[in-house]
């Protein structure tokens, strides 16, 4: 031991060390404050950044500050941590870089562990990349009604990997957002809820036009429903010739999410009204054939004869 620890080897020991204190520590300790910077001015530019997309969003869309804010935080937490990731990142490898460590087999390594990882995560990189661009470009948002592949729902929660839908008798369903084909966003900005109201052949349609307007003014004019109805009603007037209908056609505009409540209501009281005024709602017919030996006139006639020949031959 008293060979190993010679004044020689202090000697060196406490040279080297110096030298590292002189030469090293400065740069380490620079690349340390660059490193403090460098996180602050990330986190100040990304809060920046979100207030003036929150301003954007407001003055643009009828979107509540609540949910503009939520979604905002989302997408900005996110860039925020891939931010500090990529600082990080660089400042360890130039850190091993100055107390001489070779860092191009952990460079190697990394890549490779990457790769393998890529391959085996290729749906979760997915799914977090579409979901991302779904908070990005505010297509559905919590507490829309919406159609995803075709499965229609209230929006319960929309995170980067899934989307969470709860349909009307309760059931939730979760799609990954990366197998999201169709996304139909039934209560953006405002709904509408659509008529096709069939009358008898024989009325007089501009008359069942005038008192499907009248009914959708009174229920405008109602207090219940004013807030809920942002529009006069829309007719389009005769849209089709049914079997045993005439189907005219006619829109509501709403608030978002109300346009049901507004549709049973207008149904109701537009029901009323065709019974006050007369107006035949008709029901489909039918025709049926039954045959040259199962005639039902032919059959009648015939069980008519035979009781007609019985009463005779009792009179007799």
């Amino acid at each position: 031991m008293e060979k190993l620890f010679t004044d020689e080897f202090w000697e060196t020991l406490i040279g080297s060390i110096t030298k590292w204190l002189v030469t090293e520590l400065p740069a380490i300790l620079f690349l340390i404050i660059l490193l403090v910077i460098a996180l602050r001015t990330s986190s100040f530019m990304i809060r920046k950044l979100k207030n003036v997309l929150a301003k954007r969003t407001v003055n643009q869309t009828d979107e509540p500050n609540l949910e503009v804010e939520k979604r905002l935080n989302t997408l900005m937490g996110i860039v925020k941590k891939g931010v500090a990731i990529f600082i990080w990142t660089i400042f360890i490898m130039i850190f091993l870089k100055k107390i001489n460590i070779d860092i191009a087999p952990l460079i190697a390594g990394a890549g490779i562990v990457g790769l393998a990882v890529g391959f085996g995560a290729q749906e979760l990189v997915r799914d977090f990349i579409t979901g991302f661009f779904i908070l990005l470009e505010n297509q559905i948002r919590t507490g829309d009604v919406a159609i995803i592949n075709g499965t229609s729902g209230l929006v319960e929660k929309i995170e980067l990997r899934t989307i969470t839908l709860r349909d009307l008798s309760g059931t939730v369903h979760v799609f990954q957002n990366g197998k999201i084909n169709t996304v139909s966003n039934m209560t953006k900005g405002w709904s509408a809820i659509v008529f096709d109201i069939g009358v008898a052949y024989k009325e007089n349609l501009d008359r069942v036009m005038e008192i499907m307007s009248e009914v959708a003014e009174d229920l405008r004019q109602d207090q219940k429903f004013k807030s809920l109805i942002l529009e006069p009603m829309e007719i389009f007037g005769l849209d089709s010739f049914g079997d045993s209908a005439l189907v005219v056609k006619g829109r509501i505009k709403t608030k978002p999410i109300q346009q049901w409540v507004v549709g049973r209501e207008y149904r109701k009281r537009l029901k009323e009204a065709f019974d006050k005024h007369k107006i035949e709602i008709p029901f489909p017919h039918r025709t049926i054939y039954w045959g040259e030996e199962i005639d039902p006139l032919k059959l009648t006639l015939r069980q008519a004869e035979k009781q007609a020949k019985g009463q005779s031959e009792q009179t007799k």
